[in-house]
């Protein structure tokens, strides 16, 4: 079992305060796994096993607890008021109304709540109305670099080829067939489609899905409007119009199957309406899914270091300078502060070099400047300082 300690240092952080924490993320990222690891923790540092409840709704067992009635009545049974309880909901989406059952736990003083889910849209509509204020969100993300690389042990930098080609869901580092591992990850995909995305909609083309899915991971880290996406598709004979792409799209975005980045004009100081990007979950998943259809290396390394700041915990967007016609692939922002990011393979040769930091030296302000690339021998230029990516994603840079 792979521990999950930056996580598990946020659950510990908010053991106790008055508010519901609410895990989300891909399914099969670990969030279960995660619970189970807190409860073995609560119960290490002398917390009675029956003072803690936990329920997963996509257990058959459990069933009957689906009608948000029946749920409130059998946990309502056992919390002794007398005594602190610690409540693990798991997969809380599958309970209709379930956000009347939170608010009324909330109102428990004896009860500390720990929910998952894995949409985006649980936290949407009623359960926002309903729980504002009374909720904090703690996003669980595939393995990083470094938790894949601290559990495989061995070659820093053979350990990272082998997670650019697996990707970081947990159960994949139990996996060394090349076929069982693709069957797996087209699971997990089917298993989205399927609970978070089909059953949402009340009519779903499954084949246009699936062409939308394949187009995003396809442009992953390019730019991307939802007419070029329309325009592709009719183009391929899947006739559909704006609506309903925006709609199914915004269906994979709550699924946390893939994440919208938008542009940031750094001169203009506001974000840009027109085209964005989007990057997968995890590039594992992408790379099962497209097969040989691979994209390049460039984006894929996009794709890992836009998962890694997210994981940071800060808010990205892509920097755009218009009268140059230019761009910086991230600017991270936490706490005030900023930090540009611009990422390539290599530039070990002159132009290429010259041409990835070119965008870099039109920032006139101070924040930090970092070029991040494969290369072994690094350099730098102008307070621009170009980094080994594999130690930046290891902490060691």
């Amino acid at each position: 079992m792979i521990l999950r300690e930056n996580y598990l240092e946020k659950l510990r952080k908010s053991k106790g305060m008055d508010f519901i924490k609410v895990i989300t993320g891909i399914r099969r990222s670990g969030k279960s796994t995660l619970l189970k690891q807190f409860q073995n923790e609560l119960i290490n540092n002398g917390i009675p096993p029956k003072n803690i409840i936990s329920v997963n709704f996509e257990d058959l067992e459990n069933e009957p607890l689906l009608n948000y009635h029946q749920l409130y009545k059998y946990l309502d049974e056992q919390l002794n008021k007398s005594e602190s309880f610690y409540l693990f909901l798991d997969e809380i989406q599958q309970v209709s109304n379930f956000e009347k059952v939170l608010n009324s736990l909330f109102f428990k003083k004896n009860v500390d709540i720990y929910v998952t889910g894995s949409n985006a849209y649980m936290l949407s509509g009623e359960l926002a109305t309903l729980l504002s204020g009374r909720y904090i969100e703690i996003s669980v993300y595939p393995l990083s670099f470094k938790e894949y690389h601290d559990y495989r042990q061995g070659d820093n930098r053979v350990s990272f080829y082998k997670y650019l080609e697996k990707g970081g869901f947990p159960y994949t580092t139990q996996i060394f067939d090349k076929q069982i591992l693709q069957d797996y990850m087209q699971g997990i995909i089917n298993t989205v489609l399927i609970k978070d995305v089909f059953n949402r909609k009340k009519q779903s083309d499954s084949l246009l899905v699936e062409s939308i899915v394949k187009f995003i991971f396809s442009s992953s880290g390019s730019l991307v409007s939802i007419k070029k996406i329309v325009d592709t598709l009719n183009s391929m004979n899947r006739k559909t119009s704006s609506p309903t792409v925006e709609s199914y799209l915004s269906a994979l975005l709550e699924a946390f199957v893939f994440f919208k980045v938008d542009r940031y004009d750094i001169h203009g100081k506001k974000y840009l309406q027109l085209n964005s990007k989007y990057y997968v979950v995890d590039i594992g998943l992408k790379n099962a899914y497209l097969g040989k259809h691979r994209n390049d290396i460039g984006h894929d390394l996009e794709n890992i270091v836009y998962l890694e700041l997210l994981q940071r915990g800060y808010d990205v967007s892509i920097g755009n300078i218009p009268r140059e016609n230019t761009e910086i692939d991230f600017i991270a922002q936490k706490n005030g502060e900023k930090h540009y990011f611009q990422v390539s393979a290599t530039v070990m040769d002159p132009s290429t070099f010259a041409r990835e930091i070119k965008s870099l030296q039109l920032i006139t302000d101070n924040f930090p400047k970092t070029l991040l690339t494969l290369d072994e021998i690094t350099t730098g230029k102008e307070g621009i300082k170009q980094v080994n990516l594999i130690d930046w994603l290891l902490g060691e840079i």
